[in-house]
């Protein structure tokens, strides 16, 4: 039996309560599935993947100068957490994150910025890795 890879579309501002969901929800399908992977007398050798995509202002995410106050935890230190345990992509759709003034060292070059504020472990992207992403069988979860 095989299963419908996920798509984490978020769209959420980094402190809409959305946005934590995403996080808790991706953190949570991992854990379960390696678990799954993991266990003895598994037949399901298939690499289990999770694909997520940062669009709109959920780009804020990605900002490494975001300023997050101590009582509340810091989503975008989480998601690069998360990324470096299970070996994730984060990618941002370009477009969203520059307008929102989110930029690498490529497209501040591109573009005559002064400077870079990705955060590490996100990568900036175009629309068609969200399209390559709805190839095949997905199931989309928009937060």
């Amino acid at each position: 039996m095989t299963l419908s890879t996920p798509l984490l579309l978020i769209t959420a501002d980094p402190s809409h309560p959305l946005a934590y969901l995403a996080l808790r929800y991706a953190r949570a399908y991992l854990q379960n599935a390696s678990l799954a992977d993991n266990a003895p007398n598994s037949t399901n050798h298939e690499n289990s993947v999770l694909n997520i995509f940062f669009y709109a202002d959920a780009a804020h995410t990605a900002n490494r100068l975001r300023w997050q106050s101590a009582d509340q935890s810091n989503i975008t230190q989480e998601w690069q957490a998360l990324a470096a345990q299970y070996n994730l992509v984060l990618p941002v759709c370009v477009s969203t994150a520059l307008s929102r003034g989110i930029s690498d060292t490529d497209n501040s070059s591109r573009h005559q910025l002064e400077t870079e504020n990705l955060a590490t472990g996100f990568k900036l992207v175009g629309l068609s890795e969200l399209a390559m992403m709805m190839q095949g069988d997905c199931r989309l979860l928009q937060f």
